[in-house]
């Protein structure tokens, strides 16, 4: 690596959302020590705005894509929240996950445990489990339908 002149800010901002999205409050916290003022640092980001480059669209989309295959519908919305996406971005970001919840939840479960509880303590180890991940009681009372569960089907 050539050590060459400091970047700009908005070029440091350009090489991380070079490598993926970030929301703005991602970008703008990751940035704000190099930048010498407040309103310069908003300057730059509204230009990537502007410009197409910082999307929260995009941004919503991505995190979703990369969190789907391992949480649930909870665990997405919070980090969508703990980013400051939008609220009507998030919801239907949020509709889009929520049509295959059921599927990533017995995905989720057969790869961590693929067998019905034989007891209530390890019912509810394997539902404690589901639920860390963000999956809702519904997605987590049809894995235990679909496994076969022999101590009740109700979550």
């Amino acid at each position: 690596m050539t050590s060459g002149p400091p970047l700009s800010l908005k070029g440091r901002a350009l090489r991380l959302l070079s490598q993926r999205e970030h929301s703005r409050s991602e970008l703008e916290r990751k940035l704000a020590r190099h930048a010498e003022t407040e309103s310069a640092l908003e300057q730059v980001l509204t230009q990537l705005e502007d410009a197409g480059m910082l999307s929260q669209e995009r941004f919503a989309q991505s995190l979703a894509y990369r969190r789907a295959p391992r949480f649930g519908l909870r665990r997405i919305q919070q980090e969508l929240a703990t980013h400051r996406v939008d609220a009507t971005i998030a919801a239907s970001v949020l509709a889009s996950v929520r049509d295959g919840e059921r599927d990533r939840a017995l995905q989720v479960w057969q790869k961590r445990f693929g067998v019905a509880p034989i007891d209530a303590h390890e019912r509810a180890r394997q539902h404690r489990f589901l639920m860390q991940r963000g999956f809702t009681g519904e997605a987590i009372a049809s894995v235990f339908r679909k496994a076969g569960d022999p101590s009740g089907e109700d979550a």
